[in-house]
């Protein structure tokens, strides 16, 4: 019996998908940004004695409130790693439910905490919930999609993880003339509405038919199948079996070439070039971490204090920085797979060190940030925001699970996920400290690191944009697999590429295989 099929089939199956994976990134990018706000509540600083004196000033303990916010990001990493070894067991489905439970649990803790043990126990559990459906949901959203809209699937549910990071600013700011203990508890305890919405939405929702072929029960994944494919669609009709068998043949390609799974093939070359796409998954969200994204979305209002602004400013540019963030994640919602994978990030990674070289000149002849300097390098923020949103946003959670075969995709995507917590952390534990002993020289830190993945994209990343995933294989297993991603697209060149139309895919041979979802 398949569970989650009660009611909706076709495309309204296929966009409850998308709302759900949506709904999980909305969550995801409400609980990255609640904290920045909270970090300039006096009733915050003060339950949780974050405040020190120093020469005669009252100044915010760096290292203490590092602490309390990166230990969320080692609760990711743990979350991302449990995933890893038990994704394929779990499925996706159970893996976002139980995942999102745990996260309610440490929602609660975190609202109600009277201590740094209690709040630090709390952004541990909902860290952990939030790291499993973190590797989950790119890889559910992208089992289900289509090919033509997997890439705008993705930056949809990346556009929303900016709208929750955009509402917790301008939560946090309407709260902040709160006078008690609810101008920090509620917009924390906010976050279980989109937690509880999640589960609800998970639960008319049907696995992964790619999950379900690849643990035998083919008779299950047609009937997804079908109800992915149209209204009045059968498992027993042609159009699905052709599906079923293509995706069939590709796990049967996987099991003759290594056999039964074994940890041991992830470290492995081999015709399947398993550790190479490893490598890549793990490296793409290195990438994304280390340009410096995160010392805007944690620590934007203390950026903006340290340049010399007023507390409420600081939450006025911070909320508005959100808005314009989410505004320019639309963008690849409309152009991801036209300017694809490799175009998107050498092009905006130009933009984002260029953005941080200019803010850290602008810092560094102006410290205070006052005058024209000072508005320069506000702006220099948003237009960073703005390029990583059109080329690092998205990409890096889309990436992991069209590289990776099928046997693979839930590991190779909790790879990239580990990358993702793991360097996220290392930017929320340094930045605070970084900002208050580095200054300026900080932002040129991060502008060197942009300039760095261009030649890195350029040599190593291949092309995935509009190709089936059960094609993507013929990148990493063509005789020029090595070469790939020198500019050559090898697959374009060598295979005929399918396209979709009206929701269905045709093939430029003409050999009729439409409707096949990849």
């Amino acid at each position: 019996m398949v569970i989650g099929l009660n009611l909706l089939r076709g495309r309204h199956l296929a966009n409850a998908v998308t709302s759900a994976a949506s709904m999980g990134f909305l969550l995801f990018g409400y609980d990255q940004g609640v904290l920045s706000g909270l970090l300039l509540s006096d009733r915050f600083n003060n339950q949780f004695q974050l405040m020190a004196t120093v020469n005669g000033q009252q100044i915010q303990n760096a290292a203490k409130v590092a602490n309390i916010v990166s230990i969320y990001e080692m609760g990711c990493l743990f979350g991302a790693a449990f995933i890893l070894f038990t994704g394929e067991a779990l499925g996706r489905r159970r893996s976002m439910l139980v995942g999102t439970s745990i996260l309610i649990v440490g929602a609660a803790l975190q609202a109600s905490a009277f201590g740094v043990p209690q709040i630090v126990v709390g952004r541990i559990i909902a860290g952990f919930g939030n790291g499993m459906n973190s590797a989950t949901i790119p890889v559910y959203n992208s089992e289900v999609s289509r090919t033509k809209n997997r890439g705008r699937d993705l930056a949809i549910g990346q556009a929303m993880l900016i709208a929750g990071l955009a509402l917790s600013y301008w939560f946090d700011y309407g709260l902040s003339f709160i006078n008690s203990d609810a101008n920090w508890r509620l917009p924390i305890a906010f976050q279980t509405v989109f937690a509880v919405s999640l589960i609800l939405m998970l639960i008319d929702l049907p696995e992964s038919p790619r999950w379900l072929l690849a643990r035998g029960r083919v008779s299950d994944a047609r009937t997804v199948l079908a109800h992915l494919e149209s209204d009045s669609a059968k498992p027993t009709d042609a159009i699905v079996v052709a599906q079923s068998r293509e995706i069939e043949e590709a796990i049967e390609l996987e099991r003759s070439v290594s056999g039964d799974f074994s940890y041991k093939e992830l470290f492995e070359g081999g015709e399947m070039q398993n550790f190479r796409r490893l490598c890549l998954c793990f490296g793409i969200q290195l990438m994304q971490q280390m340009g410096g994204i995160n010392l805007i979305s944690y620590y934007l209002t203390l950026v903006f204090k340290s340049m010399g602004l007023s507390d409420n400013m600081s939450r006025l540019l911070s909320g508005f920085n959100g808005l314009a963030y989410f505004v320019s994640a639309l963008i690849p919602v409309l152009y991801i797979e036209r300017l694809g994978r490799r175009r998107s990030m050498m092009t905006c990674a130009v933009g984002c060190s260029a953005s941080m070289a200019i803010l850290g000149i602008l810092l560094a002849v102006n410290p205070a940030g006052t005058g024209i300097q000072g508005r320069a390098a506000v702006a220099m923020m948003f237009t960073f925001n703005t390029f990583f949103s059109i080329g690092w946003l998205a990409i890096p959670w889309l990436y992991p699970a069209e590289i990776c075969t099928l046997r693979l995709r839930s590991k190779g995507s909790a790879t990239a996920t580990i990358s993702n917590w793991l360097f996220n952390f290392t930017i929320v534990q340094v930045t605070p400290v970084a900002i208050q002993n580095l200054g300026w020289k900080t932002y040129i830190m991060f502008a060197i690191f942009n300039a760095s993945f261009i030649p890195m994209v350029y040599f190593f990343y291949p092309e995935t944009a509009l190709k089936p995933l059960e094609s993507i294989d013929t990148i990493f297993s063509s005789p020029d697999k090595y070469k790939i991603g020198t500019g050559e697209d090898v697959f374009s060149r060598d295979q005929p590429q399918l396209e979709g139309s009206a929701g269905d895919f045709e093939e430029k041979a003409g050999d009729d295989r439409s409707g096949v979802l990849a």
